[in-house]
């Protein structure tokens, strides 16, 4: 049955739960193409916490007002990251779609208090030894040597021959991983699939050999460090484990990889077809920043982000969360609150968007610096190189990625004046 907005309602109650009677399925082509209807119709309905069902019928909230989410990220101790304290665990199958985001590991995405400052501080002061000059040049040269790739066939799929591969290739070399060789090119290509949730057992393997290609990584950087991210994790005074550096590096590379591969094609996306960028890309007058930013208000990579779990009883947006309960972060939802931002107005000159997310669990400084060198010089390049690049297909022909919790292209088509060596 559905709504006056369109959207499908669940079946039948959640279990024990009578806010759920009119919860919203978090799935469906609909939502996953034009996610910005979902939030309207969430927001008509529930107001700035809504009840939804998420795969299999499993009750949780979607937060979708700006200072809702702000608060949630900002009070770890009424919701906290330990997906332990879920409690619908008895309700959850083995072979459950999303357990990947919620099942427990002992990294620093699930960590919380002391535990997670510590964890969270080595990769800070790791990622922060980065110099951004330098890898800016390395992002550069790697961009150049993908566009050398196809530059002379004048036509390109973006996605999987630039956007994917130069952020996976520029947090390997921070990690210390030597550019180029099989072994490299294995783990990049073993990176898009294992984050593919829809590569299904492939994702599975992909994922066992980043980890174990990671482990061994960290045991040579025991042996031999160097000026990398993964040696001074190493070298920290915490002194963390050969293991739990491993499992850091995963939540890490992950967390700089897609997202920034995805904020890199959007942003071609709205260069190439919004005629306020557009009729200035081949002219040199674009202003790459603008249109980054405006993809993290609008577009921004990741949608959703799941989950906090509730510490104790509490209320939130008028609502009587319950202990155990499990609340989604609609992070691009919240990006365009009305209440924050009447008549659609969503500051596209600042940055006070929560695409990485706010509080102790955000993305940790300096990542979203490092990866705006990457998806700024990934940007910057290509439309150097290629000033007459268009889109290959007509705009209504672009798909995105099937996934409310990632915002992305399936693939951005373009053609251009091939180059002549």
């Amino acid at each position: 049955m559905s709504d006056t907005t369109g959207f499908p309602h669940a079946g039948a109650p959640a279990p024990g739960c009578p806010a759920h009677a009119s919860a919203v399925r978090l799935g469906g082509l609909e939502y996953q193409q034009t996610p910005a209807e979902l939030y309207r119709a969430l927001r008509q309905e529930h107001g700035p916490v809504a009840p939804v069902l998420l795969e299999g019928g499993i009750p949780a909230w979607f937060v979708l007002g700006y200072p809702e989410v702000c608060y949630v990220t900002s009070h770890d101790e009424l919701f906290a990251r330990d997906s332990r304290r879920w409690n619908q665990w008895p309700h959850i199958p083995a072979d459950w779609p999303l357990l990947p985001f919620v099942g427990y590991q002992p990294s620093v995405l699930f960590t919380e208090g002391p535990e997670h400052q510590r964890r969270a501080g080595v990769i800070t002061q790791a990622l922060e030894g980065v110099d951004q000059f330098e890898l800016a040049r390395e992002c550069q040269s790697i961009a150049e040597q993908l566009i050398a790739g196809f530059a002379g066939s004048g036509q390109a799929e973006l996605m999987s021959m630039y956007a994917h591969v130069l952020p996976a290739r520029g947090v390997l070399w921070m990690c210390g991983v030597e550019s180029g060789g099989a072994d490299t090119e294995r783990l990049v290509d073993d990176l898009r699939i294992s984050l593919d949730a829809g590569e299904g057992d492939d994702a599975v393997a992909a994922y066992v050999r980043v980890g174990e290609r990671l482990a061994r990584l960290v045991r040579e950087k025991r042996e031999r460090p160097g000026p990398d991210v993964v040696s001074r994790m190493l070298l920290h005074p915490a002194g963390l484990s050969d293991e739990e550096i491993a499992q850091d590096l995963i939540t890490v590379i992950a967390a700089a990889q897609q997202p920034t591969s995805h904020w890199i094609c959007n942003t071609l996306r709205l260069l190439l077809t919004d005629e306020r960028f557009a009729v200035n890309v081949s002219g040199g007058r674009v202003s790459v920043g603008d249109a980054l930013n405006e993809v993290l208000w609008l577009d921004t990579p990741t949608q959703a982000f799941l989950g906090r779990w509730a510490v104790r009883d509490t209320q939130l947006g008028g609502r009587l969360i319950r202990e155990g309960d499990c609340l989604v972060l609609g992070l691009a939802a919240a990006n365009t609150d009305p209440q924050i931002w009447p008549e659609a107005h969503v500051g596209q000159e600042n940055s006070a968007h929560l695409s990485f997310s706010n509080g102790e669990h955000r993305c940790p400084y300096p990542a979203p610096l490092l990866a705006d060198v990457m998806a700024r010089t990934a940007v910057e390049t290509l439309l150097e190189h290629l000033p007459d690049l268009v889109l290959a297909v007509d705009v209504k022909e672009l798909t995105w990625r099937p996934s409310i919790w990632m915002r992305g292209l399936t693939t951005l088509p373009v053609r251009f004046t091939p180059s002549i060596r």
